[in-house]
């Protein structure tokens, strides 16, 4: 089902790219230091609008082009970056060992609504797989960029603790191809989705889109929350 934009609402989802994009630099003089991003947040379905649409093409795509786990937020912990997002979403925290080996715990997979314990039974998502993002945009990127964002730390959507079985059965599709097989996540799901697309300036093609407008239309009173990557 595709949405139609009022005005305003066309208006207001151009504010928000202009928002987003750095200041011009001056013609003449040394550049000023870079501001930081200003977060921010969007009705879902201005989000989902603001998005850039473009073919997909996965020519070239490896996921080798993308570098992770790296050694995450603090390299001195011993934590890499799969670590430190179990720790950051455990709702039972775990005893973190010698060498951030991870004892107990407990984990909520929202994409199933499922209770998970050990550690070892979760996959890290990438809301965005990586596949995806090389199709809508990051195939241009530099490979530092690219790690940035297979261990994007900086925004909480951007890599989410799930099941192993419905990370594996999402792999590399977006929302037109799966969904989260609890109702309850739809929404959540949408949103998160749209944030990460937004914060690292991904495009999306018509059937992405289309679907996430659909899930727009019965999530009016859920916002997109994104902080432009830096």
């Amino acid at each position: 089902m595709m949405i139609m934009m009022r005005p305003a609402v066309a208006a207001a989802a151009a504010l928000a790219l202009t928002l987003s994009l750095p200041a011009a630099a001056h013609a003449a003089g040394p550049a000023a230091p870079a501001a930081a991003a200003v977060p921010q947040v969007l009705p879902i379905g201005v989000a989902v609008s603001a998005l850039p649409l473009a073919t997909e093409d996965r020519t070239g795509y490896q996921r080798s082009s993308f570098r992770h786990w790296n050694t995450g937020a603090n390299p001195s912990d011993g934590c890499n970056t799969r670590m430190e997002v179990l720790i950051a979403e455990a709702v039972q925290a775990p005893e973190v060992g010698p060498g951030c080996t991870l004892t107990g715990g407990l984990w909520w997979s929202y994409y199933d609504e499922r209770e998970v314990t050990p550690a070892g039974a979760l996959d890290i998502d990438h809301m965005v797989p990586l596949a995806e993002a090389w199709d809508s945009g990051a195939s241009a990127w530099t490979a530092a960029r690219r790690e940035a964002y297979a261990n994007d730390l900086g925004q909480e959507a951007s890599l989410v603790a799930v099941t192993a079985r419905s990370n594996r059965q999402k792999a590399d599709q977006d929302p037109a191809e799966w969904l989260p097989p609890s109702a309850d996540a739809l929404c959540r799901y949408g949103a998160e989705w749209t944030a990460t697309k937004l914060r690292w300036g991904l495009a999306v093609d018509e059937p992405e889109r289309d679907r996430l407008l659909d899930i727009a239309a019965g999530c009016g009173d859920t916002d997109v929350e994104f902080t432009p990557a830096p």
